[in-house]
């Protein structure tokens, strides 16, 4: 019976695009041995608040045309809204 050492392939680096790179053209099951378990946080969001507020029908409406004709989210248009709004504040 032959012995076989093996070595991991997994990259030793923190870089997102090495990472992603990588992943895309290997997949976790071939790794199974060489992974473990992590029951601490590893990675934590900051912290963040969701605010919701009350439209009438059109107002939101007007805001998801709004934000269709720029390509973005409805809630990164009222984001941005109400951060110029408040850097204007603040100046």
């Amino acid at each position: 019976m032959e012995e076989t050492m093996t070595m991991s392939n997994l990259p030793k680096t923190d870089s997102i695009k090495e990472l992603a790179a990588f992943w895309d053209t290997h997949d976790v099951t071939d790794f199974e041995d060489e992974l473990e378990e992590v029951t601490e946080i590893v990675f934590e969001r900051k912290s963040s608040a969701v605010v919701e507020i009350h439209l009438q029908s059109q107002e939101a409406e007007s805001i998801e045309r709004v934000a269709k004709s720029r390509g973005i989210s409805q809630e990164a248009l009222v984001r941005e809204w109400v951060l110029e709004r408040l850097h204007r504040l603040a100046s």
